[in-house]
């Protein structure tokens, strides 16, 4: 009965110690790879590229704020959600 616990033990044992350093691998992967997205770039002539507009145009890209209009489709400011707005203040 005992070596059959031994077992049972060395098997959890083993189990736990692997899942353990598959997890520690992938999140210092994802880890490495999400600072390295982080990193500035230069605008096409670094190794990391954030969009192809930066290594056709040699510029870094440059986002939209939240604020800025998005054109005559503007899904955020259509007159059904103004109207909705306006009907629950």
């Amino acid at each position: 009965m005992s070596d059959a616990l031994e077992i049972g033990i060395g098997f959890l044992v083993g189990l736990a110690t692997s899942a353990t350093f598959i997890l520690a691998l992938v999140i210092g992967f994802c880890t490495l790879i999400g600072l390295v997205k982080l990193k500035k770039t230069a605008g096409g002539r670094s190794p990391i590229v954030k969009s192809l507009d930066e290594v056709v145009s040699r510029e870094p890209f440059v986002y939209l704020s939240p604020t800025d209009p998005r054109g005559p489709a503007d899904q955020l400011h259509t007159p059904e959600l103004i109207d909705a707005a306006d009907r629950q203040s």
